[in-house]
């Protein structure tokens, strides 16, 4: 048996208290739940109490579990048992249960909490549960920070009969007995129920391969009555096969962008498969997202997400991304992703646009990276000229990179002057990619100015890592969700061409760098090495201080009209304050949690 420690730092908490205190209590709560290990035997559960900062959790432990004498379970930066932050159930050798508030050393070893902070425990044996509850913040340094992004809950179990749990080694388990899961805590409270038709997009009693990672695409063609006649999509959600929970990591429904009448093969296949048709690779507009642990998405209720009519591509596509750690090959799968959608068509058209970089290898990460910066910026100008009068309301957020994105955030400046954070993932994985509603719902007028950061990890690499489209380069995108549809579709940025012509002329001179002048970027990019500390600091600086050029696209494809080259970077010159810790005894002082500004001074 087991349960969680947690502390939690929320974005704007103060705005948060203020705005709840004014609302009615049953809006106050947030439910979501997940599986946390492969078999489904182990399933989450958990209520956010907004108001009063706290959580309560359940932790049901299926027949199906083995038995145990001990559960730990808690969190880590990036899943590792070490240096977690656990809280341990453990039955002693005399059969009295106990509860333990821990932490585990870089061996894995735990140690019992001067502060303990887990409350309201009860074993219910008959539903097989454990129920505890916790504040988000207990100012105990012990205790792991948990921010409104991508959590990572480790677990682990044992048979070991125990007389103390001081030196319990989590590590030393079998690797059928741990893991990790990520999930995000602090979903959205009480999403709207709008009525709609279901338009349910699944695989059909597909057997999975029995390799640890599986990408499945599917293209299906959309029923008649959406072919017709546009409708809006306003909400969408999972549907996972019975006892396939631990399996099906996360899936995305992609809109085919292509002519209405151009046919796509109906292919059913491996994503990565050398026999799927290249025509398939223009079903890449993402239209619906979701990650284990995520509830349903359900747009405002004065706007709606356009899908199909006759002048739309009737074909969409839903990738499927199975974890078989087991390499099982006895799965059986029908999941898939259940679209909302209402020919009574709202209000408002949502529509989703493009912050960043540029899918561009004029961009690039040095190898034996902790933490290297890349940044995109929408500028002023360009909201300017593609933004309405009265601006545009961000209700949603999909922040996306490839293997080495560790963390991204996009800060968000009025007249120089910073607003709270648009979106913010600390503790980002490109394997838990969601559309994530904000909490609060933010209000983009034409001059802000958007600055998206990504962070990558290149330490086990020693070439450069390339902007581009492959799985193998990198990318930095915030996709956000919107409403009124507007014509502005992209706003990134790259590196000026002659700022980065100039960098290259310096390597050749300079540096002895192998450079043709003839060749593009990503050839220049990887002639450059070793990186040393010196080199990579260059880059960063080259990066942030020269020039752009924008990305300033209209939906057609083309730009707004205007000389998008050469410009320079604007500046934020009322950074927001230094956010405060509030926590249950916020008399105590209490480190602070770590920020995006932490990251850049890394």
């Amino acid at each position: 048996m087991g349960f969680i420690r947690i502390s939690v730092v929320l974005l704007s908490l103060i705005f948060y208290h203020c705005a709840l205190s004014k609302s009615d209590p049953k809006d106050w709560y947030a439910e979501s739940e997940s599986v946390i290990d492969p078999n489904g035997a182990l399933l989450l559960k958990w209520k956010v109490d907004y108001f009063n900062r706290k959580l309560r959790f359940q932790l049901v432990i299926s027949d199906r579990a083995p038995e145990a004498n001990w559960i730990a379970l808690g969190f880590s930066d990036r899943g590792d048992l070490t240096n977690s932050d656990v809280c341990l159930v453990w039955t002693d050798y005399k059969g009295r249960d106990h509860f333990e508030d821990m932490h585990a050393d870089s061996d894995g070893k735990v140690t019992r909490d001067v502060q303990q902070d887990c409350e309201a425990f009860y074993l219910d044996s008959n539903a097989r549960s454990i129920f505890f509850e916790r504040y988000f913040d207990t100012c105990d340094d012990n205790d792991y920070i948990i921010e409104d992004g991508t959590v990572h809950v480790v677990w682990a179990r044992g048979i070991d009969k125990l007389f103390t749990s001081k030196g319990l080694c989590l590590t030393c388990t079998a690797a059928e007995d741990h893991g990790f899961v990520r999930v995000r805590l602090l979903t959205p409270a009480n999403l709207p129920q709008p009525r709609s038709e279901q338009l349910v997009i699944t695989n059909k009693d597909l057997n999975v391969p029995s390799g640890d990672t599986t990408y499945w695409c599917q293209v299906v063609k959309l029923p008649d009555f959406v072919i017709q006649k546009v409708h809006h999509i306003v909400k969408f959600e999972s549907i996972i096969t019975k006892g396939n929970e631990g399996l099906v990591h996360h899936m995305e429904l992609f809109y085919c962008d292509a002519d209405p009448n151009k046919e796509i093969p109906l292919y059913n296949g491996n994503c990565f498969s050398p026999d799927r048709p290249e025509v398939t690779k223009l079903c890449s507009k993402v239209r619906a997202a979701w990650a284990m642990g995520a509830p349903p998405f359900a747009y405002p209720e004065e706007a709606g997400l356009p899908i199909g009519g006759p002048e739309s591509n009737k074909y969409i596509m839903l990738e499927v991304h199975y974890n078989n750690p087991e390499l099982k090959d006895d799965w059986i799968d029908s999941s898939g992703i259940i679209l909302h959608v209402s020919a009574n068509k709202r209000r408002y058209d949502a529509a989703i646009m493009e912050l960043g970089l540029e899918y561009t290898d004029k961009m690039a990460i040095p190898g034996g990276q902790e933490a290297f910066p890349l940044t995109g910026y929408c500028i002023p100008q360009c909201t300017g000229v593609g933004l309405p009068e009265h601006g545009i309301i961000v209700f949603g957020s999909q922040l996306h990179t490839h293997l080495t994105g560790v963390a991204v955030w996009t800060r968000h400046a009025r007249r120089g002057i910073e607003l709270p954070l648009l979106n913010r993932d600390l503790h980002y994985s490109t394997h838990f990619q969601e559309i994530r509603i904000l909490h609060r719902p933010v209000k983009i007028l034409p001059g802000d100015f958007l600055e998206t950061t990504c962070i990558y990890n290149t330490v086990d690499k020693s070439n450069a890592t390339i902007g581009g489209h492959a799985i193998t380069d990198e990318m930095c995108v915030n996709y956000l969700h919107y409403y009124p549809a507007t014509q502005l579709e992209v706003c990134k940025s790259a590196i000026s061409n002659l700022a980065l012509e100039n960098y290259f002329k310096f390597e050749d001179r300079w540096d002895n760098m192998s450079i043709s002048y003839s060749a593009p970027p990503r050839a220049n990019y990887l002639a450059i090495k070793p990186w040393t500390p010196l080199r990579a600091g260059a880059l960063t600086a080259l990066y942030t201080e020269s020039p752009i050029s924008m990305q300033c696209n209209k939906s057609d494809g083309n730009r707004f009209q205007g000389d998008w080259e050469g410009l320079l970077i604007p500046k934020i010159k009322v950074p927001l304050p230094e956010e405060p810790r509030i926590c249950r005894n916020s008399a105590k002082k209490a480190k602070r949690a770590m920020t995006y500004k932490d990251y850049m001074l890394n």
